[in-house]
């Protein structure tokens, strides 16, 4: 049957139809839907569980693969980072049942905080790495993949990108394959990575290697598209891989010769040289780092590459054609006449509360990774680092010990629910072990927000919805050490004020827990509208706080729309005049 399915939904049900048994990982854009997709496979068929964090979920995978069951884990490139302390090891141990990794690059940081290339990964771990262009690859490579992986004992990277993840194309699904569970059986040599037997299974890994290099050269992931026609009276080739394949193609069409690499790790080199040898001159087109263009260097081919591309950001058909074929790029003066709509934190956001109050204090804020990264821009401008996950709390306690206590006590660090379960424990346990006297805020806002409300450890549902523990954040700080814990309403402007005062003021650690559930969450029902009347001052006291549906007027007072407008409230609670009324209804 064929359907119309965006790549990451494909990735999924390739992984369905080559029999997976297990699927752990952690939420991250553009990677997500992977999981949410095998999550309306059968439970019966396939166990699906968001993880702590994106380690945990690898381990889990691991387990699975060596229990004899087939298994793949899903990040963002960023995820990878967290992903590879067992990533690496694993590579060792190799796979009992398949083994797969999906990594999902996101070239111009749409919704990340570097641009990374996942490329690295796969030579750096020593494992094999394939990129699909479109949805029907992406499941067709995903079910190669698990094959590959039994065949040559060894995890396998699928790598995506925004565009390939997100996209939509058809492709031509299939029935689930009915995988036995393989044999479990003792083998420490092979399993248990201490020195003594890790240095024999890296000579296998070696060796793995070699096969691999011999797979990609004749490889069908791997094609070479040839013609006779010419670009200025020269035989033109491009490299291509992943969704670069598909602009050129929309660039060039016929004009140009196309070896398109679906295995980007290892890399060819007999094929790549004798594509060459039919061309008069190649250019490798790869987004972000010069990955296969500084390969086809060091084995002697002579490639035009990132001093005709950018290292920045996404490539587009009309840059293809602008450097292959000189085309003079398409003008986008007309686009750019359009007003820029930056990101911005949802009307109703509960995390505006808390950052109104801390600009109102003068606090510096030590922030993480998630929509709460947003209190960085004007006019709320609260936030003054954000490095990764979990950072905001042990990063801050570096800038106390550098600094002293003074600073200290005019320092906190905040992080989301989900974030904190992902790497902020640790840090709040460094931060008591070693005496440290900072505070910290823990938005809790019911869900993981920024991915599109996944469910985590603090929200009592699985992936699936079925009702389980939940973390009691309270008792889990009480625990780890925290005497001073106090849960607060943001959008109670003075009480939440009051908390984070006394908080900063101790000479110990404290932790104030924001607790007000995200606004778009399908429980949270606010109603009617707020709005302003004639007793508004012009003071301005409402727009700093940034809500989308507050704007003013010519004449200086301020006006509310009330169809961004939910009605929660807050600016009722900030107005000094009390200038704005909620209306019901």
């Amino acid at each position: 049957m064929k359907e119309l399915l965006i790549g990451n939904a494909a990735v999924a049900r390739g992984a369905y139809e080559a029999g997976v048994r297990v699927v752990a990982s952690y939420p991250g854009t553009p990677s997500t839907e992977i999981t949410e997709c095998m999550a309306t496979y059968p439970k019966e068929d396939v166990y699906v569980e968001w993880a702590p964090n994106e380690k945990v979920a690898c381990e889990v995978a691991i387990g699975s693969s060596i229990g004899g069951g087939r298994a793949m884990t899903c990040c963002k490139h960023v995820g990878l980072n967290v992903m590879a302390d067992p990533l690496f090891t694993v590579s060792y141990i190799g796979a009992n049942a398949g083994l797969v990794v999906c990594v999902a690059d996101d070239p111009g940081m749409h919704s990340s905080q570097n641009e990374q290339d996942s490329r690295h990964y796969g030579q750096a771990a020593k494992v094999p790495m394939l990129e699909p262009s479109d949805s029907a690859e992406c499941l067709s490579f995903t079910k190669q993949a698990f094959a590959m992986s039994e065949e040559y004992d060894t995890p396998v990277i699928i790598r995506l990108s925004t565009r390939v993840s997100h996209s939509q194309s058809l492709v031509e699904t299939g029935e689930r394959a009915q995988i036995e569970l393989k044999p479990y059986e003792k083998n420490i040599a092979k399993n248990v990575m201490m020195p003594a037997n890790a240095r024999p299974r890296h000579v296998v890994v070696e060796e793995r290697t070699k096969k691999l290099i011999a797979l990609a050269e004749t490889s069908p992931l791997n094609t070479c598209e040839m013609t006779d026609k010419t670009v200025d009276g020269k035989r033109v080739g491009v490299i291509v891989n992943g969704i670069t394949a598909m602009y050129a193609h929309e660039a060039l069409g016929d004009k140009v010769s196309y070896c398109k690499l679906g295995m980007v790790y290892p890399l060819p080199v007999e094929k790549l040289k004798a594509f060459a040898a039919a061309c008069d001159v190649v250019y490798v087109i790869e987004e972000l780092d010069p990955v296969i263009e500084t390969h086809c260097r060091a084995i002697g081919m002579n490639v035009c590459g990132k001093e005709c591309f950018t290292l920045l950001g996404e490539y587009t058909p009309a840059m293809i054609a602008s450097v292959v074929l000189g085309e003079a790029p398409v003008s986008h003066a007309e686009i750019e006449k359009i007003p820029v709509r930056p990101p911005v934190m949802c009307a109703g956001c509960p995390h505006r509360g808390t950052f109104y109050v801390l600009k109102k204090l003068g606090l510096t804020v030590s922030g993480d990774i998630g929509c709460y990264t947003l209190g960085a821009a004007a006019p709320l401008a609260s936030v003054d680092t954000t490095v990764c996950m979990g950072a905001s709390v042990s990063g801050a306690l570096g800038m106390a010990k550098a600094r002293g206590d003074e600073f200290a006590k005019k320092l906190v660090s905040v992080i989301g629910d989900s974030t904190f379960m992902h790497s902020g424990i640790t840090g709040l346990v460094d931060i008591v072990y070693n005496k440290g006297i900072n505070t910290v805020i823990i938005l809790d806002n019911s869900i993981t927000g920024m991915t599109g409300h996944q469910d985590n450890p603090t929200t009592g549902r699985t992936i699936r919805g079925e009702a389980t523990k939940e973390v009691d954040l309270e008792m889990l700080c009480h625990a780890v050490g925290v005497d001073h814990v106090k849960v607060a309403d943001p959008f109670d402007v003075k009480a939440f004020e009051a908390a984070v005062k006394e908080a900063v003021a101790l000479d110990e650690p404290a932790v104030v827990i924001a607790q007000r559930p995200c606004a778009l969450l399908k429980t949270v029902k606010y109603t009617g509208h707020c709005v302003s009347t004639d007793a508004c001052k012009k003071c301005g006291m409402c727009m700093k706080m940034g809500c989308p549906a507050i704007s003013k007027r010519e004449d200086g007072k301020i006006v509310i729309d009330p169809n961004q407008c939910n009605g929660c409230g807050l600016c009722v609670n900030i107005c000094p005049f009390h200038a704005i009324e909620k209306v019901e209804g």
